[in-house]
């Protein structure tokens, strides 16, 4: 398919190859009606999704990282499961070594024996021939119910799959056998397309839940994508909660610069989107810079604008900082003459001009703060620190994605204190930071930051710690809580062989948690 600019652009398609005689012999059939009325199977479609699309399938190889070539180790392990199966129905009673039907049909996979069928599947040059057997293909999947022995079922010994991976087509034939989930992170997406196109759900649900715990900001923005291009909402969603969160890491992770020009239009005009303006104009110019080479044009600056299009409109270059504007999008070349003067007259002018791009903020996400304390105290001989460790252990019930901790501050007066913040799971430090904070005396918790979000998965405990410097003397909190309730999140929280100052689940420090959800 090209385009009106003589570009190839990708139509994806999920269908049954019907060979002309038998679309011929449906149209017939089609204009002279059943007049029997009557067939032993309703009529099938064997157009069966389609799915149109300017986007690039990529495969999960380039969105999850691997020391293994795609797919090829897979491909291996199937074909020595081959030979076993073979090795096996050489013993004359192989039926009898296997109690349950099941078994039975797992030493079938991928097995010459009592094949009726085979698939050739892969582009050419790089197709492998595969055994199969009807009925059993059949009882797993409608599509292959119609494909034989539907009403324009045709008896072929042999059907050329070319738009799937040899590896999914595996996966998915195992489990459609042996009825056993096989999925790694370079063949899941590719496992998915065919999943899809056979219309096997429950292994496209057990793709979606594994790319949703594979999920991070270093491949949420290409999976976003994916996500759309296979129609799978609660995915795209999971994708919008971690760009939003994580926006900032999202935005730099290598594989913004892979997505398609709708998704980074829709990326840009994202109201939630948690991160400087800056950034976003930087990534944009990633993205811009990565577009000329697809396009294989040369990475001038004109060119950069002429790919970004109208997307260039939707980055609110009016809300920078005025600094990052002057240093960063006022040299960069991508702006007009006209473009710059006007912004920087926005800045400083008290009439302000016009512009075509967008001027408010972006609202960003609200932070939550989980409080696991019910009161706080003082004392004249607590809370001391001496640099040591103040430490918590926590675990949440959904996905969040924690901000930093609000810290008491001194119990004698105004007082700065420098906080070192540590997070950790089983032993491995996700964040941290080094920053100083301002108490006024009072009893209120003061927010200290990292420097990114960090992803918190459920049901897993994290260990929260800190170390303080600055007076001696602190509030400290008192009627902890072992499980809090914020929101739609629950929080349970036990105590840390880390901490090595007192804190624990009934007192100490530590009194809040700040996230996103």
């Amino acid at each position: 398919m090209v385009d009106a600019k003589g570009r190839n652009m990708k139509c994806l398609t999920f269908f049954l190859m019907l060979p002309e005689s038998v679309k011929s012999k449906s149209s017939k059939s089609s204009k002279k009606g059943n007049a029997s009325g009557s067939s032993k199977l309703p009529p099938v479609c064997y157009e069966i999704i389609t799915l149109r699309s300017k986007k690039k399938k990529k495969m999960a190889a380039d969105i999850f990282p691997t020391k293994k070539p795609a797919s090829t180790t897979t491909v291996q392990q199937y074909q020595q499961q081959n030979l076993n199966n073979n090795n096996t129905i050489q013993n004359c009673n192989w039926q009898g070594l296997y109690s349950t039907i099941r078994e039975r049909n797992s030493v079938m996979f991928n097995n010459e024996l009592m094949a009726d069928v085979h698939f050739v599947v892969g582009q050419p040059g790089r197709t492998q021939r595969l055994p199969g057997h009807r009925y059993v293909l059949a009882v797993g999947s409608s599509v292959f119910h119609a494909m034989f022995y539907g009403e324009l079922a045709e008896n072929k010994d042999e059907i050329h799959i070319p738009d799937v991976e040899p590896a999914a087509f595996l996966a998915m034939l195992k489990y459609i056998y042996c009825d056993e989930i096989d999925l790694s992170a370079d063949t899941v997406l590719a496992t998915l397309y065919a999943a899809k196109k056979y219309i096997v759900p429950h292994l496209a649900r057990a793709c979606v839940n594994f790319l949703e715990t594979s999920l991070s900001a270093k491949n949420a923005c290409v999976l976003l994508s994916q996500s759309c291009l296979f129609e799978e909402p609660e995915l795209t969603q999971r994708c919008w909660e971690v760009i939003d969160a994580q926006a900032e890491l999202a935005l730099r992770s290598e594989g913004f610069c892979d997505i398609d020009a709708q998704t980074l239009e829709s990326i840009l005009q994202r109201e939630t989107l948690n991160a400087k303006e800056i950034v976003v104009f930087e990534a944009a110019l990633s993205w811009a810079d990565a577009e000329c080479q697809r396009q294989e044009l040369t990475s001038s600056t004109d060119n950069k604008r002429k790919v970004l299009g109208k997307a260039m409109y939707l980055i609110r270059i009016p809300t920078m900082a005025l600094d990052d504007f002057a240093n960063g999008a006022a040299q960069s070349g991508v702006l007009t003459l006209n473009e710059t003067n006007d912004i920087f007259l926005w800045y400083t002018a008290a009439k302000k001009p016009e512009l075509q791009f967008v001027s408010q903020p972006r609202k960003g996400l609200t932070p939550q703060r989980c409080h696991r304390f019910q009161s706080c105290a003082y004392r004249s001989n607590q809370w001391r620190y001496r640099g040591r460790c103040d430490s918590i252990q926590f675990a949440v019930d959904k996905r969040v994605f924690i901000a930093g901790f609000g810290l008491y501050g001194s119990s004698c007066g105004s007082a700065e204190y420098s906080a070192k913040i540590e997070l950790k799971r089983q032993g491995v430090l996700l964040g941290q930071n080094l920053s100083k904070y301002f108490s006024d005396g009072s009893s209120n918790t003061f927010p200290v930051w990292f420097e990114y979000p960090v992803q918190i998965e459920p049901d897993t405990f994290y260990t929260a710690s800190v170390v303080l410097d600055g007076n001696e003397l602190s509030y400290f909190g008192q009627e902890g809580m072992t499980e809090v309730q914020c929101g739609k999140v629950t929080f349970q929280f036990q105590c840390s062989s880390d901490s090595t100052n007192g804190t624990g689940v009934q007192g100490g420090q530590i009194p809040e948690l700040i996230f996103y959800a």
